[in-house]
């Protein structure tokens, strides 16, 4: 149960909502409502200074400083259309104030240097800041990540609609920072926003969690809302002046090469009232979900399954981010023929919606999931209820209110029983009679990127024409200065910490227990579930044929969505969302922690429900299991489609973990897997079923067939069952009757594949994109979890991001981000919408050397292990209790030992491993990496470049 307060500071206006609930993961925030009127991106930039030093923290960047002084289970700062908000979470007191203390000097107190505007924001520098006869560029932290994101078709297209939906105030501008408008913003711009902006009486603190509130409030207002005033400052944001007629936008995104000529979006997007009216937003939101979720939706069914675009479009669906909400909805990669085919499908949706209203087991099935979702419990509750609140409570809504769930479905169902025709009623008023509507198409422009990149030029060449010769000498000097200034050594004593002496020793234990239920292994935990059942299920891939495992990801997003037993799709959709949380299918690749050449590949099906429905969500999955029905070969083209969009989407964002995954491919057997699974391996496949003739995307059902043969039995089946105390003599009852309706014979117990013959190969591989920055990753072979090493690598990892990726990448590299990564048997690097990318595999060496040679301290190997105890000590949610066991073998017994290992990890420790493992010609590794052409890689022929 949680109990709000809702209280005001009396001397300067600040509003601070503390959330009590018997929960140790406690969560801050502080947010500002950030309206900024151009494109330069100061709320982004400035959110990015702040954290780069403090009145009471002056040191550099401190706020990464914290990340390995802390047991934090999130620490971040984001930047939205119109807030910017400061969290953070963890489980240790003193943890927690030393934490806010950081975060609260860092904004209203910042030091705002002009290096570090020039560091985080933008600069004209020299390619090489030691070199002045070298060219000036363009430099820049969030220079750079803006240029990454706009890589992205997608986000140009959200980006454009939200702009041209609300064009009058801040809206119509790109809060992030618009790379061509970056360069026009100033240090004293920054400061002014800050000072306009920045302050208590502007400001929004929220707590949660088990922690007293008055002490909260001791060291807030003591430490600094004391020492303000209330100032007059009125940063709301108007209403958007409403149209009297639709409107129509074209944009033209980047043409990408890999995909079929399908790359046209269009969509329609209409404004709706305002998100602090809660109630509204409540209904508004579940119309719009009736409209577009779930395959009885009247647009799934009107748009996707018509088969002339690969997804819904971009922002399809309710968005309350901003002051008055939005509802979009259109169709991605169309033909441009079609363009008015979707306009009218849309419009005729809505009249037929209008006409014959909405089944009413959808609307029940969606008030179940709203049920289950107030009883399931997610990972850091307490901060994703901040992130939910933060849009309505920027907006002067009352986030109390918002959180009054049960109220608002009580209060819905009785306008519905009032009114009959409630639902039509909204859908007629909000779309078919709302003028303000704009109806957006993008199409590719096979010149967009040259245009872009000449955009750049012209723009860095009028900024150098202007300069002097002293301002030539002034950029000289000033990058040099500020490569002193990340290169040199700081006190950090100043920064609080948290000792590895205050740390617990020992574990949390997570008891379970594993019996056989008719054959098959069950792993049971009890657990306080809150009326909730979590079932599990792994079935083993060794039967299936090295030919067919390709397409095992692609059963995997078809089999519970396809029909099954007497269910059509529509109706198993309609039924898993009324008695249960969803069914899900992924591939499950797992090393032995003692052998990397041994490890568990398999489907992991996993659901969760209701008690009281747990009989109806077996029953869900006996179907699925015993009469699948794939052969319904729209249903699967249509499948097929939203697949392949939906990963290719994903390349942009998740470049640097597709990069990764590519370097581990060859260096062990559970790398080549996942990468095939998951990677531009099988990026390529599904590019390659959907840009065929569609008898080849039929002839796919057949290998899901055959997949479906081996896998949806009992035979090689493992399951884990998480629930109540009281309930887990019933669950286990009903659990057994689902395994012996099952075919099959579970008569082995080993579930680990060996592979004796797998051969090691290095590779060097770019895969070239569309894109404007550059995603790298390298790895090397190690030792699995077990292995004395192990915990040596993991500590490693941290030391060597902190103290050197970050600095040569981030600070003078202009990247993004950065990262070592030590997983089963790999240790990975990698960097993030990076503007360098042969440079960074050079820092990437260096930054090897530079372990091996032992340029660190003591201290900063404990901090190290801080940031590894970090990940070790996230807190488990009640569904997820026992899963590191069942999921890869690891007991109690070996997380306690890889903790008292942790503990004693030294300097020497970390140096003998970086000698042993990274240094050049020890170990095996490769490089893969996504990015523009690079005329560097084209000329060097030990580069396989995929174009494709």
């Amino acid at each position: 149960m949680t109990t709000g307060v809702s209280l005001e500071h009396d001397k300067t206006g600040a509003q601070h909502c503390h959330y009590a609930r018997e929960d140790s993961n406690n969560t801050f925030s502080v947010m500002f409502r950030t309206t900024p009127m151009d494109s330069t991106g100061v709320p982004h930039i400035l959110e990015h200074t702040t954290l780069c030093g403090s009145q009471k923290y002056p040191v550099r960047d401190p706020f990464f400083k914290m990340l390995n002084r802390t047991l934090a289970t999130f620490m971040n700062a984001m930047t939205a259309s119109d807030w910017t908000l400061y969290p953070f979470s963890t489980q240790n007191q003193k943890d927690y104030e030393n934490l806010m203390s950081v975060y609260l000097d860092a904004v209203f107190f910042p030091q705002l240097r002009e290096l570090d505007f020039s560091q985080e924001g933008w600069r004209l520098e020299h390619e090489d800041p030691n070199n002045s006869e070298s060219p000036i560029i363009f430099k820049g932290v969030v220079y750079n990540e803006m240029k990454g994101v706009f890589s992205d078709s997608l986000n140009i297209f959200m980006q454009a609609v939200q702009n041209k939906l609300m064009p009058n105030h801040t809206y119509g501008v790109i809060s992030g920072g618009d790379p061509p408008a970056i360069t026009d913003l100033t240090w004293q711009q920054l400061k002014d926003f800050h000072h306009s902006h920045y302050h208590p009486t502007n400001s929004k603190f929220t707590t949660y969690g088990d922690l007293p509130l008055e002490r909260h409030l001791e060291l807030i207002n003591g430490n600094y809302l004391e020492k303000f005033d209330r100032i007059n400052i009125d940063t709301r944001v108007p209403l958007q002046q409403r149209w009297s007629e639709p409107r129509a936008a074209r944009i033209t995104c980047p043409h990408d090469p890999t995909a079929s000529e399908k790359q046209t979006i269009v969509s329609a997007s209409f404004l709706l009232s305002e998100i602090s009216d809660v109630f509204e937003s409540f209904t508004m939101n579940v119309i719009s979900t009736l409209l577009t979720d779930g395959e009885t939706s009247p647009f799934y069914q009107a748009l996707l399954e018509a088969n002339i675009g690969s997804d819904y479009a971009p922002l399809t669906g309710y968005q309350e981010q901003m002051k008055e909400a939005v509802f979009s909805v259109g169709l991605r990669g169309i033909h441009s023929d079609d363009v008015d085919k979707v306009k009218d499908i849309i419009t005729a949706t809505f009249d037929k919606v209008i006409s014959e209203g909405f089944d009413q087991k959808n609307i029940d099935a969606l008030l179940h999931r709203l049920e289950l979702g107030l009883k399931h419990q997610a990972r850091n509750f307490g901060l994703n209820m901040a992130l939910n609140l933060a849009s309505v409570w920027n907006h002067d809504g009352d986030p109390m209110l918002a959180l009054q769930i049960n109220n608002h479905i009580t209060r819905f169902r009785q306008a519905m029983a009032d009114n009959p025709n409630f639902l039509q009623d909204k859908v007629k008023e909000h779309f078919k009679d709302n003028q303000h509507c704009l109806v957006t198409t993008m199409e590719p422009d096979k010149d967009f990127e040259e245009g872009r990149t000449k955009e750049e030029a012209e723009r860095l060449k009028r900024h150098v024409s202007q300069l002097t010769t002293s301002d030539c000498k002034n950029i000289f000097d000033t990058g040099k200065k500020l490569l002193e200034k990340q290169m040199s050594p700081e006190d950090l004593d100043c920064l609080p910490t948290i000792h590895l002496h205050e740390i617990e020793r020992g574990i949390k234990p997570e008891p379970v227990e594993t019996i056989e239920l008719g054959g098959v292994p069950v792993q049971k935990c009890e657990a306080p579930t809150n009326g909730v059942s979590y079932l599990t299920m792994i079935s083993n891939l060794a039967s299936v044929s090295d030919d067919l495992k390709p397409y095992v990801p692609l059963f995997c997003n078809v089999i519970t969505k396809m029909g099954a037993g007497d269910y059509d799709y529509k109706s198993l959709s309609q039924d898993i969302d009324l008695y249960t949380g969803g069914l899900s299918a992924g591939v499950h690749v797992k090393a032995h922690h003692t052998d990397d050449n041994t490890y568990e590949q398999g489907l992991m099906f996993s659901s969760y429900c209701l008690d009281r429905n747990l009989e109806k969500m077996l029953g869900l999955w006996t179907d699925v299991f015993t009469r699948p029905d794939l052969k319904d070969n729209e249903r699967f083209l249509t499948l097929v489609n939203m697949t392949a969009a939906e990963m290719s989407s994903s390349i942009v964002n998740m470049g640097h973990s597709f990069a990764i995954s590519h370097s581990r491919a060859g260096l062990t057997p559970t790398g080549f897997l996942q990468e095939q699974f998951g990677g531009m391996t099988q990026v390529e496949l599904l590019n390659s079923i959907v840009g065929g003739e569609q008898e080849s995307v039929f002839k796919v059902v057949d290998q899901m067939e055959k997949i479906g043969k081996c896998l949806l039995n009992k035979s090689n089946l493992r399951v884990a069952v998480n629930t109540t105390p009281e309930s887990m003599g019933t669950t286990l009852r009903s659990v057994e009757g689902f395994l012996s309706s099952l075919p099959g014979d579970n008569s082995s117990s080993n579930f680990l594949t060996k592979d004796t013959e797998y051969k090691v190969t290095e590779s060097q591989t770019q895969f070239e994109r569309p894109f404007s920055v550059n995603y790298m990753g390298k790895s090397f072979l190690t030792v699995p979890y077990t292995h004395e090493d192990f915990p040596r690598l993991r500590v490693l990892a941290k030391l060597m991001w902190a103290k050197f990726l970050h600095r040569e990448i981030r600070e003078k590299g202009g990247a993004y981000g950065s990262g070592a990564v030590c997983s089963d048997g790999v240790f990975s690097l990698f960097s993030y919408r990076d503007p360098n990318s042969l440079k960074t595999l050079e820092v990437f060496d260096e930054a090897v050397k530079w372990l091996c040679r032992g340029d660190y301290t003591h201290g900063d190997v404990d901090e190290a292990k801080l940031s590894v105890f970090q990940e070790t000590d996230t807190p488990v949610t009640p569904g997820k209790i026992g899963m590191t066991r069942f999921t890869g073998g690891v007991t109690d017994e070996m997380k306690q030992t890889m903790r008292d290992q942790l503990f004693q990890v030294s300097k020497n420790d970390v140096t003998t491993v970086a000698l042993r493992y990274l240094k050049k010609g020890q170990r095996s590794n490769a490089v893969s990496f996504l990015g523009p052409a690079n005329e560097s890689v084209q000329e060097d022929k030990k580069w396989k470049i995929i174009k494709n």
